[in-house]
């Protein structure tokens, strides 16, 4: 993983290429767009408590930074899932050779917002479920796009939403999106928590992230929040 220190080292020339490199992608292969609402998801509990839900979907400080901006989520934690605990660190993940995926461990509340409709959210704007082991420039294993299902219950939603996205075709290749039991989350390094939000200037951030807040933003406006960690803004204008 390179973009930490890559961002660091770069002068503003590197990082005006970087962003053209950016735009040399090759085009999504959808629009985004608010996706169907699950047609299987968990009944709303009649007291407030808190659930647990772990997705990985490339970086994970763009995941983060979009569940952190989604009502009835009281906190994100960026962290490893897939591997072992002696190579849940930044650098070992990074070789690709570990197991882990980059992941966000949600913390919810039910009686606010569904296992099913954080699912919605992950799959309209936080990811790509098409790309294989990368998203956008990063590429590698620890990229992959993985929902760790915590029980029986969260497995069948991811299950059937997963079907229901397929047999409606809303996306042009097949969804890649792994489903696996989630075995244990290790948080990851302090300064890679809430990332986004924090460092909002970031190219990375700016180019990769804060698109995918401002469609949040645009598709689900009665789940989007403010941020609580900000030092300032993104703001992006979505055409």
């Amino acid at each position: 993983m390179i973009r930490y220190r890559t961002f660091q080292v770069f002068s503003l020339l590197g990082a005006l290429l970087l962003a053209g490199l950016a735009a040399c992608q090759p085009a999504a292969p959808r629009d985004i767009v608010r996706l169907p609402v699950p047609t299987v998801d968990a009944a709303t509990p009649a007291a407030e408590h808190r659930q647990i839900a772990v997705l990985a979907g490339g970086c994970f400080w763009g995941i983060e930074a979009v569940f952190e901006h989604v009502k009835g989520v009281h906190q994100v934690t960026a962290g490893y899932a897939g591997g072992s605990a002696d190579t849940a660190h930044y650098g070992m993940v990074g070789t690709g050779s570990t197991g882990h995926a980059e992941s966000v461990k949600i913390e919810f509340d039910p009686t606010q917002v569904s296992y099913g409709t954080l699912l919605q959210v992950f799959f309209s704007v936080a990811l790509d479920p098409t790309e294989l082991n990368r998203q956008g420039p990063d590429g590698g294993t620890q990229y992959r796009s993985v929902i760790f299902y915590g029980n029986a219950t969260q497995k069948k939603i991811a299950s059937d939403y997963v079907a229901q996205l397929s047999r409606a075709k809303v996306f042009a290749a097949p969804i890649v999106t792994q489903l696996v039991s989630l075995k244990a989350f290790y948080p990851a390094e302090d300064y890679h928590q809430h990332y986004y939000d924090l460092h909002p200037d970031s190219p990375y951030i700016v180019i990769n992230d804060a698109p995918k807040v401002a469609h949040l933003r645009k598709l689900f406006p009665t789940l989007y929040q403010p941020p609580e960690h900000a030092q300032s803004f993104v703001e992006v204008e979505l055409h």
